[in-house]
């Protein structure tokens, strides 16, 4: 399906979205766990139950690999008509009911089943990782000014357990990426595992803070229907309540892993990686410059943005938040991660391996300037005495 219009020059220009039918796999992505439970009962090989997890940590990279990277663009001149298009939202649309089938489906087989603790275990970590793919599906619709994509966003955060997102990243990472006073944006020299015991918690303390204040504006106060924060919980609490009062207390271990990886193995991973180290500079004001292209780290690997709405081509999101995924651009120069992002995650669990690979690419950025790098600063002396740089305390 070509889309035609007249670019600033008068000159008509023609657009393909190669991939516009591949984006229908959105819907397949949450139904994983669904498929892989299916199989193990075809077959009573309860191996299956782990197959998300291959799929994502193994097929997913493997293709990445094989397929060349994509950095094509959509001509500026035809993306009001290719925002325009339907057919892209609508899948957005979709996938929210199908991450409640899928929880539905796996807590039943959990429930119903006489399963051994490691397919348990297995299946509440698929549901994890797809359940942080209904954290993407959140962050995708809940930039856009529809009330209904932004109604949408609450109820696909709700399956999780993570409603405050939408909140605390629209009012809050978005204004202080690449700071230090960002708890979504990690530090070089910073492991993962210490980055998320400053975002999580920091992340939910800023999205009620954000409420609070929006709230108390209009002479209200928190506790309130009208609050952000709590309206997802409204369907959190009830819908987890109800599967372990029908399933026993089995769904105590499964909601809590699933839930953690798609917290920690998804969206934690997602921040740790997407603005490592990388740093806006003060300006004499004392306020951090604009948020820049160069301030984020991308991806043009074609499977995993096909699964993450393009969320790989991250620099052009910060610049245009409202912009949808089919139109999110690639640029040349700007910080690139060396795979997408499932083999990112794998990489960031394993701190040595993570600053080997990410360290001298953060100072590459930085064009050997250790000023100019977002430090941890327990990390600040070992680094600088690596880099050979005087911490001059421009960090």
């Amino acid at each position: 399906m070509s889309i035609q219009a007249l670019n600033a020059d008068g000159k008509m220009v023609s657009y393909t979205d190669r991939r516009r039918w591949l984006w229908a796999l959105s819907l397949l992505w949450p139904a994983l766990p669904i498929f892989s439970g299916l199989l193990a009962s075809y077959t009573g090989n309860v191996s299956y139950f782990w197959g998300t997890l291959v799929v994502w940590y193994l097929i997913v990279p493997v293709i990445d690999h094989i397929l060349p990277t994509d950095s094509s663009n959509p001509p500026e001149a035809v993306v009001p008509r290719l925002e325009d298009d339907r057919y892209y939202r609508v899948l957005t649309y979709l996938t929210v009911p199908v991450h409640y089938a899928t929880l539905l489906y796996t807590a039943w087989v959990v429930g119903t089943g006489d399963l051994p603790w490691h397919a348990i275990l297995g299946l509440a970590l698929s549901v994890g990782v797809v359940n942080g793919l209904a954290i993407n599906t959140g962050h995708e619709i809940g930039h856009k000014t529809t009330s209904t994509e932004r109604w949408l966003a609450k109820v696909v955060l709700a399956v999780v357990g993570y409603g405050h997102f939408t909140v605390e990243h629209n009012r809050g990472h978005h204004k202080d990426v690449a700071t230090p006073a960002d708890p979504a944006s990690s530090k070089m020299g910073e492991n993962i595992y210490v980055f998320a015991c400053r975002e999580i918690p920091g992340a939910m303390r800023r999205a009620w803070a954000s409420e609070k204040l929006r709230l108390s504006r209009a002479g209200k106060g928190p506790w309130t229907l009208e609050n952000e924060v709590l309206q997802p919980l409204l369907i959190t609490v009830p819908l987890y309540a109800a599967l372990t009062l029908a399933f026993g207390w089995v769904m105590v271990p499964f909601l809590f892993l699933q839930a953690f990886w798609g917290w920690f193995g998804i969206l934690t991973s997602a921040n740790y990686i997407e603005h490592y180290g990388l740093l806006r500079q003060r300006r004499e004001n004392g306020r951090y410059e604009p948020c820049q292209p160069r301030h984020s780290w991308n991806s043009n690997h074609i499977m995993s943005n096909l699964i993450l709405f393009n969320l790989q081509r991250h620099s052009d999101h910060h610049a245009n938040p409202t912009r949808r995924y089919q139109s999110l651009r690639a640029f040349e120069n700007l910080p690139e991660l060396p795979s997408g992002y499932p083999v990112m995650f794998m990489l960031a669990l394993v701190p040595p391996l993570w600053f080997k690979v990410m360290d001298h690419r953060v100072m590459d950025w930085a064009s050997g300037v250790f000023s100019r790098v977002n430090v941890h600063p327990a990390a600040q002396a070992r680094l600088a005495a690596r880099y050979d740089r005087a911490v001059d305390g421009g960090v």
